[in-house]
């Protein structure tokens, strides 16, 4: 019988609250055990294939044994150079393919290990708040503290940075982006980040940049670079995915791009972690950046039908929706009776009598309650379907009393 006195978890694991994604897709596959088809409007998991380029260089690239050994750590020579001519063609920035390109096993992996590369205790990191959990716990993780900054407008946002670093002693060390953002969808512009650059500079603190939304754009918007801001390679870096653009997110490629210094320093850290991303898949993902743009388009294409279906759906039930200009999700505010359930009862609910998963806003921290995230990675029929499944359970909520006022939840 084991003693369980002995099992004794760091005081780190106390500052981690239950990963309330993790309990919405437990229930998912309980209920697709049992045989209940739910359609998964919840995660950002595309379904939709990888370019076929890309899965057959794999396929070749995996039979040479070669392949099978070590790879290396910071990423193939060719991979890392293919990433800096991208960068050139699409954003006018020179990089340095050997000391400020570095592959990552997917961009989460790169976050959290270059917090533990920048963040100590006593370290303060700035987080715009709803986030993806990632960018607030990888500082936690590292033994940082960390102030979450309401996003209600760039402008605000620039404010508050402001505010902070004139007003705490030590000031803050890093300031976490991430546009697109999600799960909001807020947008950036290149006046945005070159102002960031400036409060950098003037207050001394680093940036990081996810930048995984990079290439899925709607309506003709182009997202910019963080690095296209002048002087945005002296205080940060920015981090890129293959998972989105190029529907590869299990095969776990991303990079980081910027400040030498700190993709040495992440370098250090990843070494003792990990040996890198098998060879296959990096050499598919040289192909991905080299022969695989239209498929980028196309994809982008797809996700603005499925974002325009979903959207015009949610506004014949009734609800007030913002359409994104970027990025694989909906951003939606509950309507007012089904808030007072909470977003998190309301997805638990939504799930159980609709057969629909959803993510919930309080899953992005407080600053997200009384909203949900709604990804575009099912195709247009069932979203549709989704639609009528919703209206249904919403309905069946209103006939059991859960929710009180049914004309302004479903119309």
């Amino acid at each position: 019988m084991n003693d369980q006195t002995l099992i004794r978890f760091a005081d780190r694991m106390d500052q981690l609250p239950p990963y309330l994604f993790g309990m919405i897709n437990k229930m998912k596959m309980e209920k697709r055990w049992r045989g209940d088809d739910v359609i998964d409007l919840g995660m950002g998991n595309p379904i939709d294939p990888a370019p076929e380029a890309v899965t057959e260089k794999l396929c070749h690239v995996v039979r040479d044994p070669k392949s099978h050994r070590y790879p290396v750590a910071t990423g193939l020579r060719n991979l890392r150079r293919e990433i800096a001519k991208v960068y050139r063609k699409d954003y006018g920035i020179a990089l340095d393919s050997d000391e400020e390109v570095l592959c990552t096993i997917g961009s989460k992996e790169g976050l959290s290990h270059l917090c533990l590369a920048l963040v100590g205790p006593g370290d303060t990191v700035l987080v715009p708040a709803p986030a993806f959990p990632i960018h607030i716990y990888a500082a936690v993780i590292a033994g940082g503290q960390v102030i979450r900054l309401p996003m209600t407008s760039p402008e605000d946002l620039l404010r508050k940075v402001d505010d902070i670093c004139r007003n705490l002693m030590p000031k803050p060390k890093l300031l976490m982006l991430n546009f697109p953002h999600n799960p909001t969808a807020q947008l950036a512009t290149v006046d945005l980040f070159r102002q960031v650059v400036s409060l950098a500079k003037r207050h001394r603190f680093m940036v990081v940049h996810d930048f995984a939304y990079s290439k899925i754009t709607f309506d003709g918007y182009r997202a910019p670079s963080f690095l296209e801001a002048p002087g945005a390679r002296d205080v940060g870096v920015e981090f890129g995915s293959f998972s989105k653009s190029y529907n590869m997110a299990g095969w776990r490629l991303g990079y980081c791009v910027g400040n030498a210094e700190i993709i040495k320093g992440l370098a250090q850290i990843k070494g003792y972690y990990d040996y890198g991303i098998f060879s296959a898949i990096q050499i598919a993902g040289i192909v991905a950046l080299r022969d695989c743009e239209e498929d980028v388009r196309r994809q982008a294409a797809i996700y603005q039908e499925r974002r325009d279906v979903l959207c015009r759906g949610l506004q014949r039930l009734g609800w007030e929706v913002d359409p994104p200009k970027a990025g694989m999700f909906v951003w939606v505010r509950l309507p007012e009776a089904l808030r007072r359930l909470g977003s998190m009862r309301f997805a638990m609910e939504l799930m159980e009598r609709g057969n629909v998963a959803v993510a919930p806003g309080i899953g992005f921290g407080e600053e997200g309650e009384g909203y949900l995230r709604l990804a575009l990675v099912e195709n247009e029929h069932r979203i549709r379907q989704a639609l009528r499944q919703m209206r249904r359970a919403i309905q069946d909520m209103c006939d059991e009393g859960l929710v009180v006022d049914a004309q302004t939840a479903v119309s």
